[in-house]
């Protein structure tokens, strides 16, 4: 009987030993879980992503609409200027007037404002085109200004979501005492990183915009500046 007890005492030990042999050999797969868009967008929490969605949505619609719009400022009109400067020089003002009109550009109201002026003193003349220059940069210019205090806005306002996320793992600690876990900080945390990170992508991209199209808005006042100056030589050339 001692011998039969051994025995089988010897095999129970052997099959515990395989078991954790297996167990040891199988690696342990982590789950890997991922996040949606939506689901980090309710983790900021609707009071920070809100007013951060509404300011990117109207920071691309400024870009693309402004950047189109200048575009076409910068269009230039085949034989435009040669055009306007023949149809002056031999006295068919009116023709000179309609050219302008049909062309839907800054530079061509600007001059359309200077040919209605023909007959006045040069110095009216010049005032007039000026100033119907500086409402045409002040058009091309609608929205910049929002764009502007949306770049320096949105990371602001996620930097806000941040001391409020700070605020509630700090408050949960308090109230927890020191038995806090992990899984208890961790919403107040994610809440302080994902408005940041919003707020700097959308803040990013708006700075950048702004600065792009205020150098394409110079160089539209640039062309404006030289068909003015050319305008005026044309007008004063006959004089000579």
């Amino acid at each position: 009987m001692s011998l039969e007890l051994f025995a089988q005492i010897q095999d129970a030990s052997e099959a515990a030993r395989q078991m954790l042999d297996s167990t040891a050999t199988t690696p342990v797969v982590p789950q890997e879980t991922t996040l949606s868009v939506w689901e980090l967008i309710k983790m900021g929490g609707w009071y920070i992503m809100g007013p951060l969605a509404l300011m990117s949505l109207t920071a691309v619609y400024i870009i693309i609409e402004r950047s189109m719009a200048i575009n076409r400022a910068l269009r230039d009109e085949k034989d435009f200027m040669a055009k306007i400067r023949d149809y002056i020089r031999d006295g068919k003002i009116d023709s000179a007037r309609n050219l302008c009109q049909s062309t839907n550009s800054p530079v061509a109201r600007m001059l359309e404002k200077g040919i209605s002026r023909i007959g006045k003193p040069l110095k009216d003349i010049e005032v007039s085109v000026e100033n119907q220059g500086k409402l045409e940069v002040y058009r091309l210019e609608a929205g910049l200004p929002i764009l502007a205090t949306i770049s320096g806005a949105a990371p602001m306002i996620g930097f806000l979501g941040t001391v409020v996320g700070m605020v509630v793992t700090f408050h949960t600690m308090e109230v927890s005492g020191a038995g806090v876990e992990l899984s208890q900080l961790s919403g107040g945390m994610m809440q302080a990183m994902i408005t940041t990170v919003a707020g700097l992508i959308i803040g990013i991209p708006a700075y950048v915009g702004y600065n792009l199209l205020v150098a394409r808005v110079n160089k539209v006042v640039q062309k404006m500046e030289s068909r003015s100056i050319e305008f005026m030589e044309v007008l004063e050339s006959p004089a000579k």
